[in-house]
């Protein structure tokens, strides 16, 4: 499973760990997702998806709005 959001479509990030010395090697910054089960509001079905903490609270906020969108169609 890919390590990006369905929702905001966050992804890793690369960057630099910097020692002390000031060495650098590369590293990934993993975004916070979530396995979570949604209800589709396009299809009535439960859909399970990989989201970020950011993107619970999005779609926390178009459900309670009562925004229509698909899950499928997402990113």
């Amino acid at each position: 499973m890919a390590k990006v959001c369905a929702v905001t479509g966050k992804r890793p990030m690369v960057g630099n760990n910097v020692s002390h010395s000031n060495v650098k090697t590369k590293r990934r910054q993993m975004p916070n997702l979530q396995p979570r089960t949604v209800i589709n509001p396009a299809t009535g079905r439960p859909e399970r998806i990989m989201v970020s903490g950011r993107g619970i609270r999005t779609l926390r906020k178009w459900m309670k709005e009562g925004k229509k969108f698909d899950l499928r169609k997402l990113v």
